[in-house]
Order: C-alpha cells, then sequence, then structure tokens
C-alpha cells in the first residue's frame, strides 16, 4: 500500500515539475482556469462540464507526456540528431493537436452560450 500511495507522490511532483519548468503547461492551466470560470458562469450541464473538463485534462496530460518526453532526449541524445529532433517534434505536435481539440470543444460547447448571454 506505501508503495501505491507514493506512485500518487512521483505523479505529482511530476506534474508539479511540468508547471514550475513549462511555460505552455502555465498557459494552459491559466487558459483551464479561465475556462471553468466561464463555465460555471454559463452554467454548464453535466454532460458538457464532462467534454470541458476532459478537454482541460487532454491538454494537461498531452504536456507533461510532451515534458517528459523531451527530457529523456536530452538525457539520452545530448547531441542533435534527426530522431531526437523527431521524437520532440511529435511530442509537441501531440500537444498542438489536443489544444486544438480543446478549442473546438470551447467553440461547439461555450461559444453559443456566449452568443446567447451578450446578443
Amino acid at each position: 500500500m506505501k508503495g501505491f500511495i507514493r506512485s500518487f507522490g512521483y505523479a505529482l511532483a511530476g506534474i508539479l515539475y511540468a508547471f514550475r519548468t513549462q511555460r505552455n503547461m502555465k498557459v494552459h492551466f491559466a487558459a483551464a482556469i479561465s475556462v471553468v470560470t466561464v463555465g460555471l458562469f454559463l452554467r454548464l450541464s453535466p454532460s458538457e462540464w464532462v467534454d470541458v473538463i476532459f478537454a482541460i485534462i487532454f491538454v494537461l496530460a498531452a504536456e507533461c507526456i510532451n515534458t517528459a518526453v523531451e527530457a529523456a532526449v536530452d538525457v539520452s541524445s545530448p547531441h542533435k540528431h534527426p530522431l531526437a529532433k523527431a521524437a520532440k517534434d511529435c511530442a509537441a505536435g501531440a500537444v498542438l493537436l489536443a489544444a486544438i481539440n480543446s478549442l473546438l470543444v470551447a467553440y461547439f460547447i461555450l461559444w453559443p452560450k456566449i452568443l446567447k448571454v451578450f446578443l
């Protein structure tokens, strides 16, 4: 049981490392707080919250994975190598895809509700 609980500590340490060291993780986190605030104001339905929270967690998880890939590549390949670049680019691409997904979720869920408030 101790090992199981300890693994949560390691996972939290990884998330905090990404937050402390990665500018984009801070940007994604700020965006997440903004979206949750807007969602509370717009009184999203439970199913809408599921979609929004999933999109947020998907982006944050992708950023953590990107950070892990970058760190692993930097340790294993300190010199420039085409495969190291490919690994980093693919990990960054995954974050971009997750961010595009979150923008689409915001567009389809939040935008119509925002328009109703202001029109």
